[in-house]
């Protein structure tokens, strides 16, 4: 499943309001996400960053602008045809829970052939699960199992692109911690431009290479990792990057008193 740089996405013009204009859940933007990078979308709740995300793949549709993945509009197409190329990954997993591992992976458009049902082993291979839970249904794995069969279920298709919203928000912090790191060795193992929302600016910085900090619809900051916690974000992304510094400083407190 190796292959190049996944697409660039744009967003030109974009704005969304669901109440005829009165106010808006994100406004007016335009930037350029590059192709192949990892970018996430950080900010409190009510910030606009997962009605963002939405736009890319037509969940949401803006109520002004062009949202285009390799310079073609999203809506040059059905939405139906857009997501077959698209993987998405959400916090509530969303595995059919009367259906087995297996027909989960092979449930995403167009897969239902003989291809797809000889590369499941590999797809599981690909997230850190033994083969033998292909024949298991999901009550019968863990919450970190599950969320690992939704992002084999989503790198199925080969996509591109992969749109993460919450992808391990659910999780104990030792199983987040270890499937963020699963993720972003895929992402660069397999070249994908990945866009993911979280609330945890420490989960950002430590495994995205650009971080648009949201607030109020707007973006407040956007940079690399590095240039935020040198406090080059302003205001909303120092008060972000402040809650995990502020943790470590306690525990190093902590650690210096035993």
């Amino acid at each position: 499943m190796d292959r190049k740089n996944g697409p660039a996405v744009s967003f030109d013009g974009i704005a969304k309001s669901f109440d005829g204009g009165a106010t808006f859940a994100v406004k007016p933007l335009s930037l350029e996400i590059a192709g192949g990078s990892f970018v996430a979308l950080v900010g409190e709740s009510g910030s606009g960053k997962s009605t963002l995300l939405k736009m890319i793949n037509r969940l949401v549709d803006p109520s002004t602008g062009t949202v285009a993945i390799a310079a073609t509009p999203v809506d040059d197409q059905t939405s139906s045809d857009l997501r077959r190329h698209i993987g998405y990954v959400f916090q509530n997993i969303g595995l059919f829970p009367h259906m087995s591992v297996a027909e989960n992976i092979m449930i995403i458009p167009r897969l239902g052939d003989g291809r797809i049902v000889n590369a499941v082993p590999d797809l599981l291979e690909l997230v850190g699960l033994p083969g033998d839970v292909a024949d298991r249904l999901p009550s019968e794995l863990s919450g970190g199992q599950q969320q690992r069969v939704g992002v084999a279920r989503a790198l199925a298709g080969e996509p591109g692109l992969m749109l993460m919203d919450e992808p391990f928000g659910a999780l104990d912090p030792v199983t987040r911690d270890q499937l963020g790191e699963t993720y972003r060795a895929l992402h660069d193992r397999l070249g994908l431009t990945t866009i993911m929302v979280t609330h945890d600016m420490a989960e950002a910085l430590l495994i995205a290479d650009r971080i648009l900090v949201m607030s109020e619809g707007r973006v407040a900051a956007d940079g690399t990792p590095e240039a935020l916690l040198a406090g080059e974000g302003g205001a909303e992304a120092n008060a972000l990057i402040a809650v995990p510094k502020g943790q470590m400083a306690k525990l190093r407190q902590l650690e210096a008193r035993s």
